[in-house]
């Protein structure tokens, strides 16, 4: 190994996990014996693994009938704010399955995207809200133009850095992307409600970097969930506090995209809150009530407004309208 950043920089998540090759045992610690800068990224990672090893704890089990899911015992005790703390628990649900992706690393997954591309995504979405928290990228450049619209931009980014982590190997993406998501989780801003509280725009909507994270874990979510239904195992859905933020998010952005003149329909989440959305000023045409989950997939893309489990009363018209504009938000 050369005594470069560079260099150190590609071993930082392996140290912080512990898991250094031999040969870079002695020459990592000593680089950041001299390095401020590596010495203090070092530590950054470190105090986030412990981070991840603290909150909610994922594991594989294996039922009677052979067959395999990810259970999730609550710990206590994160050292992230309320509003990191989603993000922080379904990286922590995806870091269990890696386990399993031994030699299914070409399994597909989604749109055409197999196991090594879904994680290489997930480096390529992070970087957005890690650039803007002042993490480097851990991946090239991007060759997109300035001003090209944010859903182009966002669908040539992950192809860009797609491609590229194919020419490397599915433990290089892994090891950088959870490099990534530590720093993210090591900012100032996942830790502290006030500083999290000012609003950026990123992939197309202002919100405050609280909301933010809240997308990141959602997104985690989904795509974890997608690789654990390629690979035949079941993931369980967010913690009900985890599972309630992610929901109060989603319904703030339909009501958005619905604008105030949209026929008003009385939402409601099973077991939980409710929520009219459309006009203040009409009636209540109609009345939709959708489990909590479902909800989540069917803003996520994995769920259609004809297929997503739904009660409804009144205007079909009115119901229709938001589980289409539901529908409309999933970028994922």
């Amino acid at each position: 190994m050369t005594d470069d950043h560079e260099a150190v920089r590609d071993l930082l998540a392996a140290w912080a996990f512990g898991a250094l090759e031999p040969a870079d045992e002695r020459t990592v610690p000593a680089h950041l014996a001299e390095c401020e800068s590596c010495a203090a990224q070092a530590q950054r990672l470190r105090e986030t693994v412990r981070l991840l090893d603290g909150p909610p704890l994922n594991i594989l089990v294996r039922s009677a009938d052979g067959v395999l899911s990810l259970a999730l015992r609550t710990r206590p005790a994160a050292r992230v704010a309320a509003h990191a703390a989603p993000y922080a628990a379904a990286v922590a649900g995806l870091k269990a399955l890696l386990p399993e992706l031994e030699g299914r690393w070409t399994t597909p997954v989604v749109h055409d995207w197999d196991v090594h591309a879904t994680v290489a995504h997930l480096l390529a979405a992070d970087e957005h809200l890690a650039g803007r928290l002042g993490v480097a990228s851990r991946v090239p450049a991007s060759r997109i133009a300035e001003g090209t619209g944010w859903e182009e931009a966002w669908e040539r980014r992950t192809a860009e850095v797609i491609a590229h982590e194919h020419g490397r190997t599915p433990e290089e993406t892994v090891a950088d992307w959870a490099a990534q998501a530590g720093e993210l989780l090591g900012t100032a801003e996942a830790r502290d409600a006030e500083l999290a509280a000012r609003a950026v725009m990123l992939m197309g909507l202002r919100l405050p970097v609280a909301d933010h994270f809240l997308v990141r874990a959602f997104e985690a979510w989904i795509h974890t969930d997608d690789i654990g239904r390629a690979l035949g195992i079941a993931v369980p859905p967010p913690p009900q506090e985890h599972l309630g933020q992610l929901v109060r998010l989603a319904v703030r952005i339909l009501g958005l995209a619905l604008g105030p003149t949209a026929p008003p329909v009385l939402f409601s989440v099973t077991g939980g809150e409710e929520w009219v959305l459309g006009s203040e000023d009409e009636p209540v045409a109609a009345e939709l009530a959708l489990d909590p989950v479902d909800f989540c997939l069917l803003v996520g893309g994995r769920h259609t407004p004809k297929t997503v489990p739904r009660g409804a009363t009144g205007d079909a018209a009115a119901v229709r309208n938001v589980l289409e504009r539901a529908a409309s938000l999933a970028w994922l």
